[in-house]
């Protein structure tokens, strides 16, 4: 419904920048609904398997300003919207209002009960943005005299917004963007045709010649073998041709294929088949190339992969769930600030896991996949630096940890309770009973998280208990889990007892929280991730985490082998994008299956993207020091390459490096960078002053926009 305020004068004056507005979490949640429920297989409705939850179906939006003119506003609402300006109810619905110049407060009550309750509202001075405030309460009264008190008990937040900005762009109807695309071959096959688009692709069939009485019938696969299979292919579509339909049909359902079979029955027959590709339409700000040609097919593969699930959300593969898995979305954001640096994204994906109060259940019904979320708001501020975010969050970040902690036991530990999944990898006999180590130290993660945004936020008190939560915590997990003897850390404890088993996980992600000294640190990397005796991971999920340790050690030339060998493995197989799952020792169709099902696999899913952020944090060396990139660290390591070359975006353009054996060219982008590097000989830089800090070891400061050559001689 529009509710206007203003009409053909207020298009006579320039107006100020104005965008829909919303209650922050509620648009997403309302989109993501939309989005998951999406999901059939063959063509049977699936939906997620956690809790729904849904926007307030009446807000308000308040706005406290000063016109330095009589000002004439429009205001358009998605649903019915009561206003009343400085306590006075507006009656009716006008073409026009003029606001007189001074201080006023503006009230606009929106209900919806179908879509997300929104606002947009236009003057010349007076626009709606996120500055406006906006509750699901209202808690003011009526006196005896008819006047509202002007007081509240309701707590106002910043109004969420994303890119809707104009009155007829409204919220509701937003679509993914669509070009067209073609088949690269087409063979005719016994009992049909055969398509294949080339690559791993996603987007709406259209049949171009439509003609005849009958059935079409649509099966579609990631693999040939599975477009093949009309028993056992995940998703299908069957269409009904008769007279009524066009002569070119688009299909109103999206899909992930490479291949597509079609087959007809009755007089029904299609002349060709060609698509509608759907996507987000986002800038690739970061890049890598360098001097093997696989690497740098593996980066665009990557990105390829990337970009594909990213979409209204971070999703997890294109071709089965289509859902918002938090500990693929984790993944997804680190990704994501090393491509497209897209801060919406990140923020549409938080607000959409979190959900509303109260707390039940873990996010996705899987206790690591909450602290993930924890982590993730952590790094998309120490990225972003966007503290108006971490206000509008804080509330649920409250209510979430607080369910979380109500679930410890005797020992202040986490442990799975019933309606409870504890993931943490798809791997054969991996115990998750009892106290695993490793949901305690993302625990203690979490609740680092939760000291920070409280300190950001100015809950001061609720910052120091948290920082007092994590010290204890992390003193318990030494104490239980770390040998000495091993020097590692054990899986978990079962009724007071430690198990004498060792796994990655728990050691891994300890280096790169830098939990561990340097000795503790060595010990895990050679009695634990060089040690093939402990069990391998065959997920890329968690080989990103496995390799970034690695890395996080100093060792980049084994690790690019590792990238060549793994995800070089799936190219040799054909990948056009990453897969959910790649074990070298499986063969054939074996290569497909997962779940118990012969085409279960994703190809296209998100947590195979991940050499994008290791090539750009830890080979580009480019990572933030302070939030929002006010301080950055530059530290290019080649791992055994010629030379390389990237971009690293960040809120204020893009970091440029160029590395080689001998030379080396870093361009700022805003805040200032440290470069770090080692040489063989004295480095030269006639754009700024090199110190030397230890042996062979130099730094240059990087200031904003200014280019740096170096001369140098390469020393890893």
């Amino acid at each position: 419904m529009l509710c206007l305020l203003g009409g053909p004068a207020a298009a006579q004056q320039k107006k100020a920048d104005a965008t829909w507005i919303w209650y922050p979490g509620d648009y997403e949640i309302w989109l993501s609904n939309k989005m998951q429920a999406r999901r059939t297989e063959r063509g049977a409705f699936f939906p997620p398997l956690w809790r729904y939850y849904s926007p307030y179906a009446l807000v308000t939006f308040q706005k406290h300003f000063t016109l330095p003119e009589d000002d004439i506003i429009r205001i358009s609402a998605e649903g019915d919207c009561k206003i009343q300006l400085d306590g006075a109810m507006y009656y009716g619905d006008p073409s026009r209002m003029t606001v007189p110049a001074g201080k006023h407060h503006l009230t606009v009550k929106v209900y919806n009960q179908e879509r997300t309750p929104a606002l947009f509202v236009q003057g010349k001075h007076l626009a709606s943005d996120p500055s406006w405030e906006v509750t699901y309460e209202d808690k003011e009264w009526i006196d005896e005299t008819g006047r509202a008190s002007g007081q509240s008990g309701t707590e106002w937040q910043q109004a969420g917004s994303w890119n809707f900005n104009s009155p007829e762009n409204n919220p509701s109807a937003f679509k993914l963007e669509t070009t067209p695309q073609y088949a690269v071959s087409v063979s005719e096959e016994e009992h049909g045709v055969i398509t294949d688009f080339g690559k791993e692709t996603f987007g709406f069939i259209r049949l171009h010649g439509l003609k005849g009485e009958g059935k079409i019938k649509l099966y579609y696969g990631e693999s040939e073998e599975e477009a093949r299979s009309v028993e056992a292919c995940e998703t299908l579509d069957e269409i009904t041709v008769d007279d009524t339909l066009p002569e070119t049909y688009t299909l109103d359902t999206s899909k992930a294929f490479r291949y597509v079979q079609v087959r007809t029955e009755g007089t029904a027959r299609v002349d060709s088949i060609s698509m509608l590709y759907e996507y987000l339409p986002l800038e690739y700000r970061g890049s890598f190339k360098s001097s093997d040609d696989l690497l740098n097919e593996i980066w665009e593969v990557s990105a390829y992969t990337m970009h594909l699930t990213t979409r209204e959300f971070f999703i997890d593969g294109i071709k089965r769930d289509r859902w918002i898995w938090s500990g693929d979305a984790y993944q997804s954001y680190l990704m994501n600030y090393y491509l497209f640096f897209d801060n919406p994204s990140v923020k549409r994906t938080l607000f959409a896991l979190r959900g509303k109060d109260p707390v039940n259940s873990h996010i996705n019904t899987i206790m690591d996949y909450s602290f993930y979320w924890f982590l993730g708001v952590y790094d998309y501020y120490l990225y972003s630096g966007d503290k108006d975010f971490i206000r509008q969050i804080y509330p649920g970040m409250v209510s979430l940890m607080d369910f979380c902690l109500q679930r410890r036991n005797e020992n202040n530990m986490v442990q799975g309770l019933p309606g409870d999944w504890v993931f943490i990898d798809w791997a054969d006999g991996l115990s998750k009973e009892g106290e695993v180590s490793f949901e305690q130290l993302l625990l203690a993660r979490s609740l680092e998280a939760m000291s920070l945004c409280a300190g950001i936020v100015e809950d001061n008190e609720a910052a120091e208990t948290y920082k007092k939560e994590t010290e204890a915590l992390k003193q318990d997990i030494f104490s239980a889990f770390w040998s000495e003897e091993e020097q590692a850390f054990l899986h978990n404890r079962v009724a007071g007892k430690t198990i004498d088993k060792i796994t990655r996980y728990t050691n891994m992600f300890a280096i790169f929280f830098d939990y561990l000294n340097g000795q503790q640190k060595q010990g895990v990397k050679q009695n634990v991730l060089l040690n093939d005796e402990v069990q391998q991971i065959t997920t890329p999920y968690m080989r990103f985490y496995e390799l970034e340790a690695l890395c996080a050690m100093g060792e980049q030339e084994y690790v690019l082998d590792e990238i060549r060998d793994y995800w070089g493995g799936m190219l040799n197989l054909g990948a056009t994008s990453f897969w959910e799952k790649y074990d070298p020792s499986e063969k054939g169709a074996d290569q497909l299956a997962m779940y118990g099902r012969p085409f279960g696999k994703s190809l296209c899913h998100a947590w195979g993207a991940s050499p994008i952020y290791l090539f750009g944090k830890y080979y580009l060396g480019v990572k933030p020091v302070t939030p929002g990139y006010e301080t950055y660290s530059v530290e290019p390591d080649l791992g055994g390459l010629k030379w390389m070359e990237g971009k690293v975006p960040t809120p204020e353009g893009e970091i440029e490096v160029y590395c080689s054996t001998g030379e080396m060219r870093i361009r700022g982008a805003g805040g200032t960078g440290t470069l770090t590097f080692r040489s063989k000989i004295p480095p030269v830089c006639r754009e700024g002053e090199i110190k030397n800090t230890a042996e062979d070891t130099y730094q240059l400061q990087i200031a904003p926009g200014e280019t740096y050559n170096i001369k140098y001689k390469y020393k890893n």
